[in-house]
């Protein structure tokens, strides 16, 4: 290599420090900005599956990973009295179903991935990018302190709500995709709610769920609400605004639901946004590519963000190191290699938002059935190729004979 590479990655969250771990490792001279003032703590559980449990091994981060696991037995459906109306183990499917046999809080995760690096990665928290010039040669980089960079590569692992993929890639709306619903994220107190371990789901008519499950912290738990709507037009910053909503629109709705929306008003990390897919023809341009859900957001129904998070970074860095930084050879077979894993995660499961928050009574009924019924010794084979399988369906390439990568071994060997 002439010149050590250098890249500049949007987004602090899962794919932007998985990524920048795998660059480091290739030798790549990697600057992460982050417009929060640190790794966003908390959140709700994110699962490890498939092959991207399989990148957290090759990371070495799974015994840390583990430790760090939320415990629980699994998903219950719930009625009104609390009671529960169906369930699905945490070993049902292999470890694999709606509760992975590894779930862990999405803060932690953030928290391990940007440790894995951060001695010799930069971070710049408090800041984002203001404005992007690629000349094709370099790329030129605003922040919003006022600093200007010059780079090789940017990359957006920025969220579905991308800046990066707006300014490169045109207006939010061409390519963010609503599935019919909204949800409100947030810790409460569980004072009164014991779950015994299980992740509770109620489904109220009208298209209304609740849900908590077990925190890492016994005097908390982490909380949903999620209604069926249509595209609603609301200020995305009105956070008062936002739970207000929320507030309308579960009054009178059963169970733990008015306890929910009363700790909803209160909650430091009350998060509300549309459920979502991006889907796009191509996450590159130029000298610019998007990574995790600002490229290709499967919509938190599914299941698969964070997986399809962790094996994009995998996959983004490895064929840059196995092109020897020749970003356009890289990027061609980066799309090549992910985009079928991309649209097998992107696919909804049985019945999308119609099942997942039901209009009627009957439907919810319907629903509880069906959950049983997938669970029996007889479907659940069939089920988990069905609909718990995606997460594996990915032949992840080995990149440790990479031209980079020996590189890198070599410079670590020099030191």
């Amino acid at each position: 290599m002439s010149h050590r590479r250098s890249a500049l990655i949007s987004g602090a969250g899962i794919a932007g420090p998985a990524l920048a771990y795998w660059l480091n490792e290739y030798g790549w001279q990697v600057t992460v900005v982050e417009a929060a003032p640190g790794i966003r703590p908390g959140g709700q559980t994110v699962d490890l599956r498939g092959a991207g449990r399989t990148v957290i091994e090759r990371m070495g981060l799974m015994p840390a990973a583990r430790a760090a696991c939320v415990e629980q037995k699994g998903i219950a459906w719930v009625d009104a009295s609390g009671r529960h109306r169906s369930e699905m183990p945490v070993d049902a499917f292999g470890g694999d179903g709606i509760v992975s046999e590894v779930e862990i809080l999405r803060g932690d995760l953030a928290s391990l991935l940007y440790s894995a690096a951060d001695d010799h990665v930069e971070y710049l928290f408090g800041t984002r990018i203001t404005a992007l010039d690629d000349s094709g040669d370099e790329v030129t980089v605003t922040l919003s302190d006022g600093t200007v960079r010059t780079v090789d590569l940017v990359f957006g692992a920025d969220g579905p709500h991308s800046a990066v993929r707006r300014s490169v890639f045109g207006p939010e709306e061409d390519v963010v995709h609503p599935v019919g619903g909204y949800t409100a994220w947030f810790t409460a107190p569980s004072t009164s709610m014991d779950t015994h371990g299980w992740y509770e789901m109620f489904q109220a008519p009208g298209g209304l769920v609740a849900s908590i499950r077990p925190d890492t912290d016994p005097t908390r738990m982490k909380a949903s609400l999620a209604f069926a709507s249509e595209p609603l037009m609301y200020d995305r910053n009105d956070i008062d605004a936002q739970r207000s909503l929320i507030a309308e629109r579960f009054a009178g709705t059963g169970w733990h639901a008015p306890q929910l929306a009363e700790a909803a008003r209160t909650a430091e990390d009350f998060y509300l946004d549309a459920l979502v897919q991006v889907r796009m023809d191509s996450w590159t341009s130029g000298r610019v590519a998007l990574v995790g859900d600002a490229g290709y957001c499967p919509c938190p129904l599914t299941g698969m963000g964070t997986s399809l998070a962790l094996v994009g970074a995998y996959v983004l860095a490895g064929e840059l190191a196995a092109a020897d930084g020749d970003h356009r050879r890289a990027f061609a077979r980066y799309e090549q290699v992910l985009r079928p894993y991309v649209e097998q995660g992107q696919q909804m499961p049985g019945g999308g938002m119609k099942m997942f928050a039901p209009k009627s009574a009957f439907v919810i009924r319907v629903g509880q059935m069906l959950n049983r019924a997938i669970t029996s010794r007889v479907l659940q084979p069939l089920a988990r190729k069905m609909f718990f399988s995606h997460a594996e369906n990915i032949e992840l390439p080995d990149y440790s004979t990479a031209p980079e990568q020996q590189m890198s071994e070599q410079l670590r060997s020099a030191r």
